[in-house]
């Protein structure tokens, strides 16, 4: 099935089996989610939501990131819902970070590939269509990441491989990260997102994605590619419409099984009308802009870069007088909130290297100017 019409715009199909239940247009706000254990944690007995699931032939990665804020926007309460898509020869950077300092831009461009950034916080990934990318969204207190990263675990083991949760967001096989996860939240309805690598160009990563070493060196690692297991390397033949199927058919069964039913119904398919398609083109244009991608660069004196409890933090700071009066913070923590909050703990302090040791809670061997 072709992932384009006839103009060129990228066409969406759901494939799984089920009833079809068409979205309709509706305003709405949110923000990054924390990523607090417990936060989500909710009792299952007896739960039976709805389940619907949405899979796209787009490869446009600001469309599918639009519609993936548009279908949080749209998820009602007792329902839970799987997003499945992928982005061809795309970086996609946290809600927070900086885009020079995460990817080789000009590298990417050179070679035809898309530069996004997303709703939710933490580090950077890079998406080919080796890669299969799925978004669970539903409203508290259905949602729940442990059930949900369950999902993950069951559809993979599907194919014999033995997987495990590692760190704060990592699924990984033989101690090497096949999966990354991050997370946001509007009011009541979040979404808990992520890849699965499988094959694709491997590497890219290496070519397109430029980490703080500091950070690869607290994994432990050499590389961004010497930490990362690809499933298809595992299982002769995998491709990522095998996962996607695995992961609609876990899904149902995950459900079902916390719910108490012996058997699994197939999840409802969701469409969409052409009022949601013109919204969705509307929120494309943000994710495109070169405002959202990029965002306003400050003038800076001095930069500083830190491996904090939240997460890596690079400060830009603009000093006069011995006072700081511009600060800028990029920052992969899987809460966007601690950037802002930084930004206007920092703003008009004197500015002295011990006084910023404290505040972002480092030691000193943990920074580096």
């Amino acid at each position: 099935m072709s992932a384009q019409d006839e103009n060129g715009r990228c066409r969406n199909i759901a494939d799984s089996p089920g009833q079809e239940m068409v979205c309709e247009n509706a305003p709405g706000q949110g923000r990054a989610g924390k990523n607090a254990p417990g936060q989500d944690a909710v009792r299952r007995e007896n739960t039976s939501p709805v389940l619907r699931v949405f899979r796209t032939a787009c490869t446009d990665p600001y469309e599918n990131l639009a519609r993936e804020e548009y279908l949080l926007r749209r998820v009602p309460a007792g329902e839970v819902w799987l997003y499945l898509w992928q982005n061809d020869r795309t970086v996609v950077i946290g809600r927070n970070q900086n885009a020079w300092q995460e990817c080789r831009t000009e590298a990417l461009e050179a070679d035809g590939g898309h530069l996004a950034r997303r709703l939710s916080g933490g580090g950077a990934v890079y998406h080919d269509l080796g890669n299969l990318n799925f978004t669970f969204l539903a409203r508290r207190p259905l949602y729940d990441r442990a059930w949900q990263t369950e999902v993950i675990r069951r559809a993979v083991q599907s194919f014999g491989i033995h997987a495990e949760v590692s760190g704060r967001n990592d699924l990984t096989v033989s101690g090497r990260k096949f999966s990354g996860c991050a997370y946001y939240e509007s009011g009541q309805a979040c979404f808990h997102h992520g890849t699965v690598l499988i094959g694709g160009e491997k590497e890219a990563m290496g070519r397109y994605l430029s980490p703080n070493r500091e950070k690869l060196a607290a994994k432990g690692v050499a590389s961004v590619e010497s930490r990362v297991a690809y499933l298809g390397d595992l299982v002769t033949g995998l491709t990522p419409e095998a996962m996607a199927q695995a992961l609609i058919t876990a899904f149902a069964a995950e459900y079902a099984g916390e719910s108490g039913q012996e058997t699994c119904a197939s999840p409802a398919r969701i469409l969409f009308s052409e009022t949601d398609e013109a919204e969705i083109a509307r929120l494309r244009e943000k994710y495109a802009s070169r405002e959202w991608i990029f965002g306003r660069l400050a003038d800076f004196d001095t930069e500083l870069t830190a491996r904090t409890p939240e997460g890596m933090v690079t400060l830009h700071l603009s000093v006069s007088e011995g006072i700081i009066r511009g600060v800028q913070v990029f920052t992969d923590s899987m809460d966007p909130d601690h950037a802002e909050k930084l930004e206007k703990e920092l703003l008009g302090k004197p500015f002295r290297r011990e006084e910023l040791r404290h505040i972002l809670d480092v030691d000193a061997g943990d920074r580096q100017a």
